[in-house]
């Protein structure tokens, strides 16, 4: 067969979509871009843009699972089965930190990976970022619903009655 360096012939490994993730990174061209940037299995970059609100819920999130210890992320990149996904917030744990320090993008899934729920989501990718982050070693997996005002928990077995972590969410949507 012919090899063509300018074509991906196969779905990146992870160490390769790591790579490729860290380069945009560090790309001056990327360095304003609005919203967050993924990368699916093949490298190819996946944007979405973010309303004012989602970020005021992000940071709003972040602040409250920072007073479990460990440490809070806004916007943080975990490679996946699915390719490099950027959890809307998150949440590591001491042992995680000791572990992993700022990876970029991490090589595991941090303890709690949160996905604030846009209108442009459909269920089926829900489902498999869920699946994604869980298999990478997520403990739970959040869908924050602003609109209904609502979370969804999932852990390994699935949806979760509540959440296993001490997470005051209050007020959160107000």
């Amino acid at each position: 067969m012919f090899e063509d360096p300018e074509v991906v012939e196969a779905p990146l490994s992870s160490e390769a979509l790591g790579e490729r993730y860290r380069a945009i990174c560090e790309d001056p061209c990327y360095a304003n871009v609005p919203g967050k940037i993924e990368l699916d299995v093949w490298g190819r970059m996946l944007m979405s843009p973010a309303s004012s609100y989602h970020s005021a819920l992000q940071v709003e999130l972040a602040s409250r699972l920072k007073a479990l210890g460990g440490r809070a992320f806004v916007e943080v990149s975990m490679v996946t089965a699915a390719g490099v996904l950027v959890s809307d917030v998150g949440w590591a744990s001491a042992e995680f930190m000791a572990a992993h320090g700022f990876e970029t993008p991490y090589t595991r899934a941090l303890n709690i990976c949160v996905e604030v729920v846009s209108p442009s989501n459909s269920r089926k990718e829900l489902r498999e970022k869920i699946a994604a982050y869980l298999l990478a070693g997520a403990k739970e997996v959040w869908l924050a619903y602003p609109k209904s005002k609502r979370f969804e928990f999932y852990g390994e077995h699935g949806l979760l009655p509540k959440s296993g972590y001490p997470v005051d969410l209050t007020d959160l949507f107000a």
